[in-house]
């Protein structure tokens, strides 16, 4: 199992900046990418950004340019540093661990962020 914990959503008027943080824990091996999905009110959950172990990237076009995923492999924790933040970027972020062989999906809890116009 792997334990996924979420911190640093909030309400940020457009333009702002957050940055997000997913630490995690448990039997964090065989991970192939670490990254963020987001899900708005009444739409479908999307991927955000993406990183795999050997260090490539990959973001949503909605947010290329303002949002940046890093990792800190001694920390085993992902962040997402959101910059230029719009109204059409709230939802609630659910950080990601893809695993093993069998490619499972450990999801965290969640953080909502909110960015008001």
């Amino acid at each position: 199992q792997v334990q996924l914990v979420e911190s640093g959503g909030g309400l940020v008027q457009a333009g702002g900046s957050l940055r997000l943080s997913c630490a995690a824990s448990g039997s964090i091996f065989s991970i192939n990418a670490m990254g963020w999905y987001r899900q708005a009110p009444g739409k479908q959950r999307d991927m955000v950004a993406t990183t795999t172990t050997g260090g490539s990237t990959n973001y949503a076009d909605s947010v290329k340019g303002r949002f940046t995923i890093s990792r800190d492999n001694a920390k085993n924790t992902v962040y997402l540093q959101m910059n230029s933040l719009k109204p059409e970027d709230t939802a609630v972020y659910y950080c990601y661990v893809d695993k093993g062989s069998l490619r499972r999906y450990y999801w965290g809890q969640g953080t909502q962020v909110t960015v008001s116009s």
